[in-house]
């Protein structure tokens, strides 16, 4: 059972791996299929070092493991669970960005 400081830590490693743009992409890529990362870097159209260091983040936020394959290290997301948490966590936002019931909010900038 986690504490409230576990779950705190873990919705700020996750919110810190959301917090780049790039590293969404990354897991939007890897949500569709394991990657190596010379593929990935082509797909995001980034270059490899940069690629190298956003997944060095998201190694640390514990969201992407690797996987050895003969002389290459494939990427794919820790569990498969990231995936739905990805597509609900989207869904949810964009519904909420939809549903706007403040009459102030474009006004005002709130909502």
């Amino acid at each position: 059972m986690l504490t409230l400081a576990a779950d705190i830590e873990v919705l700020a490693r996750f919110g810190r791996a959301l917090a780049d743009p790039i590293r969404c992409r990354i897991l939007l890529e890897l949500r569709k299929a394991p990657a190596y990362p010379a593929d990935l870097a082509d797909a995001l159209e980034i270059s490899r070092t940069r690629l190298s260091n956003h997944l060095a983040c998201l190694r640390d936020c514990g969201l992407v493991v690797t996987v050895p394959d003969g002389r290459r290290t494939r990427y794919e997301l820790a569990d498969e669970r990231l995936g739905h948490a990805l597509d609900d966590l989207r869904t949810a936002v964009v519904a909420v960005a939809a549903d706007r019931t403040c009459p102030d909010a474009d006004e005002k900038g709130c909502c």
